[in-house]
């Protein structure tokens, strides 16, 4: 099973601000309209694994941006809303059951996303890759993407690209 985090951050580290906005992500000039590699990104996974918060903002889009099935970690979510029965579905438990219960519905390769979900999977090693796309912006607080780890947990720099003169994209492979 590979487990992959996609995120954007600011250059001081932020995922968001401290409520949670990420405007500063959509105020980026995109003449082209590029998706920056998340499509070909996406049709490499099986389905999408994101804590509560991750789901409530994402859920205010319009349309709804994913194909693939988004399972939600929660405990405090008792439903998923109507309108989003059949493409996401409530998961409890600790990240390892979470994936072994996946795994046995065939989910192999799976997006991790959300600031909480991801620095839980971390503690827990159950992160196989990183693709980190730094924003020229200095945010000065937020929602960090990183929190502190009780061990090291080494990566290895497999790419890098520049994206619309601005935006730098990573992908961090995780060492054996």
């Amino acid at each position: 099973m590979a487990n992959t985090a996609y995120i954007a951050t600011s250059l001081d580290g932020y995922i968001a601000r401290k409520d949670g906005g990420i405007d500063w992500l959509t105020e980026i000039p995109n003449p082209e309209q590029s998706d920056y590699g998340f499509s070909a990104f996406m049709e490499r996974m099986d389905g999408i694994v994101m804590g509560r918060n991750t789901f409530e903002l994402v859920q205010t889009f319009d349309p709804w941006p994913y194909d693939k099935p988004v399972f939600v970690l929660s405990r405090t979510l008792q439903e998923i809303p109507q309108k989003l029965q059949g493409k996401a579905e409530l998961v409890n438990g600790p990240p390892e059951k979470v994936l072994d219960s996946l795994r046995s519905r065939g989910m192999k390769h799976l997006y991790i996303d959300g600031g909480k979900t991801i620095q839980s999977f971390l503690q827990l090693d159950l992160i196989d890759a990183l693709i980190i796309t730094r924003i020229p912006i200095l945010l000065g607080s937020g929602i960090p993407l990183f929190a502190e780890m009780d061990r090291e947990i080494r990566f290895e720099l497999v790419r890098t690209e520049m994206l619309n003169k601005d935006l730098v994209k990573n992908t961090y492979v995780r060492k054996a």
